[in-house]
């Protein structure tokens, strides 16, 4: 009986040998396997200090032949002690090897890999890499994500530069209607700040300032509008309703659905930067393309009601509003394929340069009117038609002259303009010349306009626009007392007092001292 027990017992005991040998027989296989794939484990700690447990040198990477490609396998030196696989340091140590194996495409693989899986976009630039830093893969992936400064940055920048000193000239001007100036200086602004983006864009400062992203997102609903109330303001003398606070809605909607993004850290919002994230994209492209081909279709109403309107508009506010309906129709157009794109996370090309091509004309086109035609930002006013000298005689000398009636009234609402508002009487030095220059037309037009509108030479149209002046500082002078004469005469553009004397008294039968003295009694 004892006998048997002791052989069971043995048995057992064989078995048991056996399956623990099987065990510690799979668990070798498996550390074995580990190591010939190259995966390298490792915690946290084991990471930073890398140079203790790992050593990667020339002597560790073997190429091996399979399908023609090359395959890089990896020998630690010392397993490590804690069982978590860290994919960030593989990626790294990938690139490095495949970099030192002068294998520029797996290495540009895994440098892309590192970055998304660890946010530095500097990692491109490590000076591991700089045997391959001449290959094709390498040079594009340096080009997406290390800075960049070229011709496109600096046009962007130059425009938006442009831009802003515009939208501040146009609101510091006097005499002017401040509330469309406004308006087209807003319009102006917000496309600078577009510009602006852009030229991030172009330089890849977007992965070194997170924060600005969706940067000019937020005016993508007030295009339209600042348009629209600038055409109806210039055309109609249209004055602001609290109901037009309506137009602001799809701003404030896109400001509270952006803002959760707007708060995030840099860190998550260069995370969406990298990975190519950006939420709401469709929506906010689509509901913008609506916006502008709704206020676009406004607009073009408003400039054909302008054209049947009665009301008198000089042929170059006529040239202005047709060109900015222009520019504004193909700024919608363009950004339609910008859209597409846009949806699509295509941000290169002919066509995403066109969009951006269109608006830069815009904002050039625009500064450049303001400061060659400044009375296109002046004072606006309402004409029904262009007045007429009555009793006005042709003289038969112009019968065969080259200037068309259409021009002739031009040149009128052009030197009406100089001598009500810029009151270039004043000047001393006055000369038919210096006026024609100023009109950008000929002496012989000049004086052919002064005399069929005004039935005045030149000396006698300029003498009365002083006399008139004269008249007015009389007046102001005699009220705060010591005010002599002769500097009312070289205020207007007189310069001697005898000339003065001797104008005054043909326009008003009188001296100027016989008319001071008709406000002194």
């Amino acid at each position: 009986m004892v006998n048997l027990y002791l052989r069971k017992t043995l048995i057992y005991t064989v078995r048991l040998t056996q399956r623990k040998t099987k065990l510690s027989l799979l668990f070798f296989g498996l550390i074995l396997l580990i190591s010939l794939k190259g995966y390298s484990v490792s915690s946290d700690d084991d990471i930073e200090n890398r140079s203790d447990n790992f050593c990667i040198s020339n002597s560790s990477v073997e190429k091996h032949s399979n399908n023609d490609r090359s395959k890089v396998i990896y020998h630690q030196n010392k397993v490590p002690e804690k069982g978590i696989i860290d994919s960030t340091y593989i990626f790294r140590e990938l690139a490095f090897s495949y970099a030192n194996a002068n294998e520029p495409e797996l290495a540009c693989e895994f440098i892309e890999k590192y970055i998304e899986s660890t946010l530095d976009v500097t990692f491109v630039g490590h000076s591991y890499f700089d045997q391959i830093n001449t290959s094709k893969a390498h040079i594009s992936l340096a080009n997406k994500y290390l800075k960049q400064f070229g011709w496109c940055a600096i046009f962007c920048f130059y425009v938006a530069f442009v831009g802003f000193f515009l939208s501040m000239v146009l609101n510091l001007r006097k005499r002017s209607d401040r509330v469309a100036n406004m308006l087209m200086s807003s319009f102006v602004l917000l496309h600078s700040f577009f510009m602006i983006h852009v030229a991030i864009h172009f330089m890849n400062y977007k992965y070194y300032l997170p924060h600005t992203l969706y940067l000019s997102t937020t005016f993508s609903y007030l295009y339209g509008p600042l348009i629209f109330f600038y055409f109806k303001r210039v055309t109609e003398r249209y004055k602001f309703k609290l109901i037009d606070l309506l137009h602001l809605l799809p701003t404030i909607l896109l400001v509270i659905l952006l803002l959760p993004i707007y708060l995030m850290s840099r860190e998550e919002k260069l995370r969406m930067v990298i990975h190519h994230e950006v939420p709401y994209i469709t929506l906010i492209s689509i509901s913008k393309l609506i916006s502008l081909l709704v206020y676009g279709v406004l607009v073009v109403g408003l400039y054909v009601k302008s054209l049947k309107s009665k009301l008198y508009v000089t042929k170059i506010f006529k040239n202005w509003q047709r060109n900015i309906v222009f520019f504004c129709s193909a700024y919608a157009l363009s950004y339609a394929v910008f859209a597409i794109l846009n949806i699509s996370n295509i941000r290169s090309g002919f066509l995403f340069n066109f969009q951006v091509a269109s608006i830069a004309i815009m904002v050039l086109y625009v500064s450049y009117s303001a400061f060659v035609q400044p009375s296109l930002f002046g004072n606006l006013r309402k004409v029904t038609s262009p007045p007429v000298v009555k009793n006005k005689i042709v003289n038969n000398k112009y019968e065969k002259s080259g200037l068309t009636q259409s021009l002739s009234l031009e040149l009128k609402s052009k030197l009406l303009l100089l001598l009500n508002e810029k009151k270039i009487y004043k000047q001393n030095d006055l000369t038919l010349q210096k006026v024609s220059e100023l009109l950008d037309t000929t002496r012989h037009n000049t004086s052919q306009v002064i005399n069929e509108h005004f039935d005045l030479n030149f000396f006698e149209l300029i003498n009365k626009y002083r006399i008139e002046e004269a008249k007015v500082l009389l007046k102001k002078g005699e009220r705060n007392k010591g005010f002599n004469i002769i500097d009312v005469a070289y205020e207007v553009g007189f310069n001697n007092k005898v000339t003065f004397n001797k104008s005054f008294k043909k326009y008003n039968k009188i001296t100027p001292s016989e008319y001071l003295k008709l406000f002194a009694a």
